[in-house]
């Protein structure tokens, strides 16, 4: 009975066998497809991922071009303003330090290669802010300049007026002192009557008038001056005394000095004689002239002067007297 039953039990396990196998087989498959559709869509996400990150890059670059493009746009505009005198960088110190910190700032996030959207749109802001300063600082220059160039135009006109004062000053300190000299010339006084009397005072104390060199031991000089707008008060009249020598004559008991002349420089007088003068009258100056030796045979000429001015002029001829004079 066993021997009979053996073949028919072999039979019956080959064909639960292969089913097995075809099992296997069949999950096998179903795996491999399970796992070629995975890696399908997974490199179809990883596609997608990564055009998606191209696409952001793209994004981020173009928007980090624009804000450099308008950032190199807004440093024009500052070059265009660094003209600026001193003057109006001292007024603009205050918003110069302020576009100078948010350039900085712009500066630092476009200089970062790994710079983040919320970074570049910070710049983005940034740039705004820094073009709304330099608007601001362009209306201040735009009006420190008109400013200016009203002052500079009231400077010009200052100046004009200025220079017109003084030429209408110069004018007139030049006519004034032409007047003044008028006056000054007007002022001095007039001599007339010029007298000069060679004397002979005798031991007795009488005087005899004389020619006569050798009799003569003075000379008395008289004038009469005069002035109608000259003002009243004490005036100086200086004498020079030219003997027949040339020579100007020197008075050693009254003393001798210089005086200074208008037209002849510093002169040398023989006497310095004052005089109370009184305005619109005549007034008589006379004085006594005694040598300290004795008078010369010739022509002694007596000039008179007042105000550095020569006021007037005579001669006196001493004679050589005969035997019996």
């Amino acid at each position: 009975m066993t021997n009979l039953n053996s073949p028919t039990s072999e039979a019956d396990n080959t064909p639960r066998t292969k089913d097995h196998r075809n099992l296997i087989i069949g999950l096998l498959a179903v795996g491999i497809v399970a796992s070629l559709v995975y890696l399908g869509v997974n490199q179809n996400n990883s596609s997608q991922a990564i055009e998606q990150t191209h696409t952001q890059i793209a994004k981020i670059t173009d928007s980090k071009n624009q804000i450099q493009k308008s950032f190199d746009e807004s440093l024009v505009r500052l070059d265009s303003m660094t003209g600026m005198s001193n003057e109006m960088r001292v007024k603009l110190k205050g918003e110069t330090a302020q576009i100078a910190q948010k350039k900085a700032e712009i500066r630092k996030i476009l200089n970062n290669r790994n710079a983040t959207a919320a970074e570049l749109a910070k710049a983005k802001e940034l740039v705004s802010e820094l073009n709304d300063k330099i608007g601001s600082m362009e209306k201040d220059v735009a009006r420190l300049t008109t400013d200016n160039q009203s002052l500079t135009q009231d400077k010009v006109q200052l100046t004009q007026d200025n220079n017109s004062l003084t030429s209408d000053l110069q004018t007139t300190t030049a006519v004034k002192q032409d007047l003044e000299k008028k006056v000054d010339i007007a002022s001095t006084l007039n001599a007339s009557n010029i007298a000069i009397v060679p004397v002979d005072m005798r031991s007795n104390g009488k005087e005899k008038i004389t020619t006569t060199a050798k009799r003569v031991n003075k000379l008395v000089i008289s004038f009469d001056v005069t002035n109608r707008i000259a003002q009243s008060g004490m005036t100086d009249v200086y004498v020079c005394i030219t003997g027949p020598d040339g020579k100007n004559i020197v008075v050693p008991a009254t003393g001798t000095g210089t005086f200074t002349t208008r037209e002849e420089g510093d002169k040398s007088y023989t006497a310095k004689v004052p005089v109370d003068f009184e305005m619109t009258q005549n007034k008589k100056v006379e004085f006594a002239f005694t040598p300290s030796g004795k008078f010369q045979v010739g022509s002694y000429t007596i000039q008179i002067y007042q105000n550095g001015y020569k006021i007037g002029e005579g001669t006196s001829e001493l004679k050589k007297g005969g035997i019996f004079s």
